[in-house]
């Protein structure tokens, strides 16, 4: 659990939802665990981006009744003071219709130095407010004067009250307070509650893959936040074009059904692979291509990020061995397999929301495994 000064760890409030959200989740199963087997790595014991040795991921689901359809999801590479220990990072734009907050200072210092902080649109000043409280509140920064917060968002504003601002500082604290390492639930929580992805219910994904000892040994993890739209395959097969959802449908088909591909998603890649930032940087960009495999068109409309970083801290990195460039494909493989299953993993795991201004119902798990079936790609 993260440390906190006195004056942060009094804020322990409950947000609303959770136990209802992870309910729902809990009846619905990952890609994996369905016979969809992304790629030819392995992936690690949980699967999920805290397969990285340090890495901690926590959540708060914010729902009242359908309007308000939002939360909050924090992912830390390390459980210390990130300003005083700083890790490499990188981040990497693939279309750049977003809001993603401390990411200039990123690319030109190549360090990260606050939790990675992901909610909603409208929501993202407010998050970045209370991450500077805690970073703020830590112990050794009491002369602290300036601090890069990296926030990240997509627009829930179909699930969602956007305008209300519904995140406060104490769902954002609580986040940050109840980062833990192990499982991580996906689908309709945290800031993954009211987003959209491929006309159908987006939200969380998390995976990872982990390379063998001849290849260097090294983790990678990806945790997604889906609202985007495209044209949906799965492990290849045209699944969107079978369920009769998928972008310009409504220009090719005599009875339209609206599908924008507009959205966005936002991808947190963490590796324990010693890395600075220019490698990290053509890792995240490796990112972008286990996007493209869903189906994304990176439409005009779009916000998609990939916001990467190594668990190791920069005070660290200097007294280890340097991964040649001849070394990174393997390392470029496992993004790619990592990013794709993810976001199947936040389709498969969300769950139908009726929202603000309309309902985001599930994916069909019976009928995408039908079609996964005939296209061969079950492996069970």
């Amino acid at each position: 659990m993260v440390s906190f000064s006195r004056a942060v760890a009094a804020v322990t409030s409950l947000a609303l939802g959770v136990a209802g959200a992870a309910s729902a989740a809990q009846q619905r199963q990952t890609a994996r665990q369905l016979g969809v087997v992304v790629g030819v790595l392995p992936p690690g014991p949980l699967n999920a981006i805290t397969d990285v040795s340090g890495v901690l991921v926590g959540q708060v689901t914010v729902r009242s009744g359908d309007s308000i359809n939002t939360g909050v999801t924090v992912v830390l590479p390390h459980d210390g003071n990130l300003f005083r220990d700083k890790v490499p990072g990188a981040v990497v734009v693939g279309n750049g219709f977003g809001k993603l907050m401390g990411f200039t200072q990123v690319q030109e210092l190549g360090e990260l130095e606050s939790p990675i902080v992901l909610t909603c649109t409208l929501c993202v000043p407010r998050a970045a407010d209370a991450t500077l409280t805690y970073l703020l509140s830590l112990l050794g920064n009491e002369s602290v004067r300036s601090i890069n917060v990296v926030v990240g968002e997509t627009n829930d504003g179909t699930l969602n009250n956007i305008r209300a601002r519904p995140i406060t500082e104490r769902d954002v604290l609580r986040a940050i307070e109840e980062a833990r390492p192990g499982p991580v639930e996906q689908g309709s929580v945290g800031a993954g509650r009211g987003t959209m992805a491929f006309g159908w219910k987006g939200g969380i994904g998390t995976s990872s893959r982990q390379l063998p000892d001849r290849l260097g040994g090294w983790t990678v993890g990806v945790l997604v936040q889906t609202n985007y739209g495209g044209i949906l395959q799965i492990a290849g097969a045209p699944v969107g074009i079978e369920l009769g959802r998928y972008y310009l449908r409504d220009e090719l088909e005599p009875t339209p059904v609206r599908d924008s591909p507009d959205g966005s998603v936002m991808i947190v890649l963490a590796t324990d692979a010693p890395l600075e930032h220019r490698n990290l940087t053509r890792l995240a960009r490796r990112a972008l291509a286990g996007l493209a495999r869903t189906g994304s068109s990176m439409s005009n409309g779009s916000g998609d990020y990939v916001i990467a970083f190594s668990s190791v801290p920069i005070a660290r990195l200097g007294s280890m061995p340097r991964i040649p460039n001849d070394a990174m494909s393997p390392l470029f493989q496992a993004v790619i397999e990592a990013t794709e299953e993810a976001i199947y993993n936040s389709l498969f795991m969300a769950t139908t929301v009726q929202g603000y201004r309309g309902t985001a119902t599930a994916l069909p798990l019976d009928s995408t495994l039908a079609i996964l079936q005939r296209h061969g790609v079950l492996r069970k």
